[in-house]
């Protein structure tokens, strides 16, 4: 029995299948090669279209068939991790309106923000456990304001995730965890939020069917079943925003548990049983995959959103010839402090953990006689673990405290002096796993379609590869005048 998971990233869709039985991947397709582009109309603007990702799903299927390592009729469920707060409109024919806004779009904030005044930031806090700040809901509230002509032709408001499996099976559904990211869901009364859609103006009709994440949200088309060479009927059983899904794949679904990934953004995402929220909505709380009524399970997100997409401008910049490899090696090169040169790895959208400001990447006291690339690149790496240090302590302040971190030994966490560093400046250990987004969204496919009894099972062969512990290396003062270069930037802004 084999299970198919999509994960629809930023930079590539990735489709993987797994061998329900040993939970083990039979194969696994990243398509296109080359990373996707995100649109910028204007600064601070960035869209994707989602009728690329529609084809780049379909392209990714095709050529995991292709390999030939399994039989594609024995395929039993489909599972979708997808990137967050993304916004998609489509109209009474399920025709896309526009081109998605996603998440590091920074164009809603001054919407969001006059929302959290008005309906009232204790009632914003207690009721939503978040500003509606820079996500989906200010996002619609955009379109709604300057775009009416497509404001009104809409008939469903959905998420990345929600799109592609409307496309698979012609149904449209969402979810609590969908809602909750979007900034729509009243976590006090569990419905979509009132105090949203009157103080936006919002019709209730525009939001799909609620599901729970684990269930049937739709059957494969006869259509699409043909195209892909799978069954007509095959249930997408599981539909989750990457974040969440990265941490079910790495078996994170308990209250104080907690995850970690450094991919195009930088996230630490804990799991609560408590309705809680940071005062300044600097880390987010979501409903996690198992969220009920009955059993809160939230998920504390902290998101930093220039990480790889930093590391990925550096090798552009000043790598180009060289993989990713070779430049967490000429890294090591360099020492640890990087002889006083400082990176603040800010320059992907306005940041939540800053208050939604719009600081930009900035690099300081660059020497021009003791300076090279080796320095340059273990920067890059120290500014992206300190920005995680950063955002953990805001955590810790609202009572998550991590004892370990789980993590996908993938992306920045490959690199063997990133990961030593983070570990160091948070004083945290990390527990390194073979994980992966898709194969995370396979196994909660596995799930949703009762495959597994329980999730424990699905999960009964995941151990980790790599166990790092904090050293004797002491960071400290580099941090704190990292940290101080911060302070001074932001009050700049």
């Amino acid at each position: 029995m084999l299970l198919l998971g999509i994960d629809i990233g930023t930079s590539s869709v990735k489709v993987s299948i797994i061998d329900a039985v040993s939970q083990k991947v039979i194969t696994s397709v990243q398509y296109p090669d080359e990373e996707s582009p995100i649109i910028v109309l204007r600064p601070g603007w960035a869209e994707q279209s989602p009728d690329i990702w529609w084809e780049q799903v379909q392209r990714a299927i095709e050529l995991c068939n292709k390999t030939g390592k399994y039989k594609p009729n024995d395929v039993s469920a489909i599972g979708i991790a997808y990137q967050m707060h993304g916004l998609v409109l489509v109209d009474d024919n399920q025709k896309v309106l526009r081109n998605s806004i996603i998440w590091c779009d920074s164009r809603a904030v001054e919407i969001g923000d006059n929302a959290f005044k008005a309906i009232g930031e204790e009632r914003c806090l207690s009721y939503l456990l978040n500003s509606p700040g820079n996500f989906t809901a200010s996002k619609l509230a955009w379109v709604k304001q300057n775009e009416p002509a497509i404001y009104n032709q809409i008939n469903k408001v959905m998420l990345p995730g929600d799109f592609i499996s409307m496309r698979l099976t012609g149904e449209i559904t969402t979810s609590v965890s969908a809602l909750s990211e979007g900034v729509f869901f009243d976590f006090k009364n569990n419905r979509l939020s009132k105090d949203i859609v009157n103080y936006f103006g919002f019709d209730e009709q525009l939001f799909p069917e609620v599901k729970p994440v684990f269930s049937a949200h739709g059957y494969l088309l006869p259509s699409i079943a043909q195209k892909l060479k799978l069954k007509t009927g095959i249930p997408v059983t599981y539909k989750s925003g990457d974040q969440p899904n990265n941490a079910l794949s790495l078996n994170v679904l308990n209250p104080g548990e907690v995850a970690a990934t450094a991919g195009t953004s930088g996230v630490i995402y804990g799991v609560s049983d408590q309705l809680a929220y940071d005062p300044q909505s600097r880390v987010n709380t979501f409903a996690h995959v198992n969220y009920t009524e009955q059993q809160k399970r939230l998920g504390i997100l902290l998101c930093i959103n220039g990480a790889g997409s930093l590391y990925r401008w550096t090798k552009n910049t000043f790598g180009s010839t060289e993989n990713y490899l070779q430049m967490n090696n000429k890294a090591k090169d360099a020492p640890m402090g990087s002889d006083g040169l400082r990176v603040l790895p800010f320059g992907n959208g306005a940041e939540r953990m800053l208050n939604n400001k719009i600081v930009g990447a900035h690099f300081h006291n660059i020497d021009l006689n003791i300076h090279t690339q080796a320095h340059l690149l273990r920067a890059v790496q120290e500014g992206i673990a300190f920005a995680f240090r950063y955002g953990l302590d805001i955590m810790r302040e609202n009572g998550m405290k991590p004892t370990v971190i789980r993590a996908g030994k993938n992306n920045l966490f490959l690199s063997e002096l990133f990961t030593e560093t983070f570990v160091n400046i948070t004083g945290v250990p990390v527990e390194l796993y073979k994980n992966d987004g898709s194969a995370g969204a396979a196994l909660g496919a596995g799930i949703g379609a009762q495959i597994f009894s329980s999730p424990a099972q699905a999960f009964e062969h995941m151990h980790p590869v790599q166990l790092v512990e904090p050293s004797t290396k002491h960071l400290e003062p580099v941090y704190h005048e990292w940290k101080a270069l911060l302070e001074k930037q932001l009050e700049n802004e």
